[in-house]
């Protein structure tokens, strides 16, 4: 089944859904690294944006 995106709210806020590519895409350009290391980096740490936005930061160093 598809996502629903009607149904938004702050717990969608909090996660980053591997599956989306333009939630990936966003991930992506957000912080300077490619799709392929913003798809490792999800399937690595899993969906958590704040796990993941520590995780890409310390990817760019």
């Amino acid at each position: 089944m598809a996502d629903d995106k009607s149904k938004r709210g702050g717990a969608d806020r909090r996660q980053v859904s591997g599956g989306e590519g333009y939630e990936v895409d966003y991930f992506a350009r957000k912080h300077g690294i490619s799709r392929e290391q913003a798809g490792a980096l999800i399937k690595r740490v899993g969906n958590d944006r704040d796990k993941l936005n520590a995780a890409a930061e310390k990817l760019k160093k």
